[in-house]
């Protein structure tokens, strides 16, 4: 089974939890696709052609990301903007991404208290992914619970070391999910 990550990191160098998730995927998946927007795309002019063939040559589909106000970076609400159109990721004759696996994968700078009723963001994070599961739903992609971490960010008082930890386990449940995926697909293939 063949993976797609599309990695919306305004600045990958200077990150240090989606970096490290990004090589730690490398290290288990050699042949991983993963597709920089802001490198690809650095005057976010998207070639949507380019972007639906690797959409097309993939099993799971992974958007890595940080948690920007409650959502994703601009490049990445750009790329599902141009890249999920009209009669190919939906309408009547839009069917290109039809069974995919769509697995939404993020870091989140704050802690995991505050995402409480209670705590200063007020919601937790998954009730922020409603978006992402609907894009899933109409796509007719699969829509596989996110992966996402918490304390991810230097500016939220965390240190280097804890982010590293913290997005090493988050590397290893991507890792599982995708294990688990591929296995799913194996044993479905050889009972067809």
């Amino acid at each position: 089974m063949t993976t797609l990550v599309i990695l919306a990191h305004p600045n990958l160098e200077k990150s240090i939890a989606n970096k490290t998730i990004i090589n730690e995927l490398k290290t288990q998946y050699p042949d991983l696709e993963i597709r920089e927007l802001s490198k690809l795309y650095p005057d976010y002019k998207i070639n949507i052609k380019n972007e639906q063939e690797a959409l097309l040559r993939h099993q799971n589909i992974i958007v890595q990301y940080p948690f920007y106000w409650y959502s994703m970076p601009a490049i990445l609400k750009l790329w599902f903007d141009e890249v999920f159109e009209h009669q190919f990721a939906y309408g009547s004759k839009g069917d290109k991404l039809r069974g995919k696996n769509f697995i939404p994968s993020f870091t989140v700078g704050s802690s995991e208290s505050s995402y409480t009723a209670l705590g200063f963001q007020h919601f937790r994070v998954h009730e922020f992914c409603k978006h992402l599961e609907q894009t899933a739903y109409h796509t007719q992609m699969k829509y596989i619970d996110p992966v996402y971490c918490y304390e991810t960010s230097l500016a939220a008082g965390h240190t280097e070391e804890e982010i590293i930890s913290n997005a090493r386990e988050h590397a290893k449940k991507l890792v599982k999910k995708l294990t688990h995926l591929d296995n799913k697909n194996l044993i479905i293939n050889t009972i067809h």
